[in-house]
């Protein structure tokens, strides 16, 4: 069967709410949703605080979300229309397949996560699935979560904000004296904030640190401003 065609379960037009940054994304996802004509965009949000608004002011039966824009962080906002609009879906549509991401999208409360390669069938089957109360997350995607929480995330929240401090110092190329300085400490105290540091992650050498974090937060240094 065409995914393209209406289903007979789902009969009520589906409401949707596009947020993205990228023009031409949005161009291009509106002429994939064209394909259905169950599906209807009441509204597209260039930035978070933006999404957030319209969210409130147009109660869509779906948002769908890009992962990096401007404005409200995307996970803070899946926690916000969760805690106030709970029968609002979220699908996470994004070119940026990080396990950071996908983990911290599954945990804020998305019913999916997709790529922004998906084809228009895929794409128009997902929100219909997900309208009709679907979780969209398959096996590997929940391997991949909750790998990452077990060899990240757990290890993050083991350190206090002033060695999350000290570790994004790092990773920005920062021996202890700049540390030091930067921070307003002795070189003694962060030396031993490194060597804390390194324990925690299970590591022995603030080279092997810095390999760490472009591993897994190379483009997400924010999780490490405390």
């Amino acid at each position: 069967m065409n995914e393209a065609r209406v289903t007979s379960r789902q009969k009520k037009a589906i409401s949707l709410l596009l947020a993205d940054d990228d023009p031409i994304a949005r161009a291009g996802i509106r002429a994939l949703l064209t394909k259905a004509t169950d599906i209807k965009i009441v509204g597209e949000a260039r930035e978070g605080f933006e999404a957030q608004q319209m969210v409130g002011k147009l109660r869509p039966t779906v948002l769908l979300l890009d992962l990096k824009m401007p404005g409200l962080a995307p996970a803070e906002l899946e926690k916000w229309v969760r805690e106030n609009y709970p029968e609002i879906i979220t699908l996470v549509l994004t070119s940026h397949d990080r396990d950071a991401y996908l983990a911290g999208m599954m945990e804020a409360g998305a019913a999916g996560y997709m790529s922004k390669s998906e084809s228009a069938e895929r794409l128009i089957g997902a929100i219909r699935r997900a309208a009709q109360g679907e979780i969209l997350f398959d096996v590997e995607q929940f391997a991949r979560a909750r790998h990452w929480r077990e060899t990240v995330s757990e290890k993050l929240a083991s350190l206090t904000e002033r060695e999350r401090q000290v570790l994004k110092l790092i990773a920005e190329g920062m021996d202890n004296k700049a540390i030091a300085q930067s921070l307003k400490i002795t070189s003694k105290t962060a030396a031993f904030h490194v060597t804390n540091i390194l324990e925690k992650l299970g590591l022995d050498s603030r080279q092997k640190a810095v390999a760490w974090i472009l591993a897994h937060l190379s483009d997400d240094l924010e999780k490490l401003s405390g």
